[in-house]
């Protein structure tokens, strides 16, 4: 994990940037003042240090991430299917961001099971990551990507396995910030805000439990 982050994902703090206005222009409103969030596969801490809520836990199996979290986050440092020490019916909105095409699906199956029991009552799952629809030609330079989902496979595994997608976003955000357009927030601002979205080849799905519907 050391390796990948020093070789195919090194600190960007253009990456810090687009995340703090996604989280300002988009996420937030989807997260009460009181709400518990849980990010799983934290990473650099992009997501869970700018959103603002009364309960923030981070979860990574790259030590690396401490070191990146703001004062106040809890962090454990294991592997997302570990979720013993979250209480049951206590997350609000859970988080993962370019995580689960990383995991063999029958851990992702288990992350599912396993964090049903940690949301609240109406606490949603939301996963942001590359759509294989549309990114099929960049998808495998990453070396660590071992599962392939689309906007339509996504959906059907998080059915399976005991959720309703209730939002599907197939263009939710361009693939990488690695390009020559600048991450500016206006700019991110006007992409989020536009009907159709050229160069959109990252999902956002939320999925509520089945029990919940």
């Amino acid at each position: 994990m050391t390796n990948y982050h020093a070789t195919r994902l090194p600190y960007d703090k253009r990456r810090d940037l687009l995340w703090k206005t996604l989280c300002e222009c988009y996420f937030q409103r989807l997260v009460g003042p009181q709400d518990c969030v849980l990010e799983l596969g934290a990473g650099y801490g992009h997501f869970i240090n700018h959103i603002r809520c009364r309960r923030r836990i981070a979860i990574d199996a790259w030590e690396g991430m401490v070191g990146h979290l703001q004062p106040g986050i809890e962090a454990h440092v294991c592997s997302v299917t570990e979720l013993d020490m979250i209480e049951d019916n206590t997350v609000d909105f859970a988080f993962a961001s370019n995580l689960f095409e990383h995991l063999p699906q029958a851990e992702f199956a288990k992350t599912l099971r396993r964090l049903k029991v940690k949301l609240t009552k109406g606490g949603t799952l939301n996963i942001v990551q590359p759509n294989y629809r549309f990114a099929y030609r960049e998808y495998y330079d990453d070396y660590t990507h071992i599962a392939v989902y689309s906007d339509r496979s996504l959906a059907d595994f998080l059915s399976v396995n005991g959720f309703v997608v209730t939002e599907c976003h197939p263009r939710f955000l361009p693939l990488t910030i690695k390009s020559r357009m600048p991450v500016s927030p206006t700019l991110i601002r006007l992409y989020l805000a536009m009907p159709v979205k050229p160069l959109g080849k990252q999902m956002l799905l939320r999925a509520v439990p089945l029990d919940d519907v």
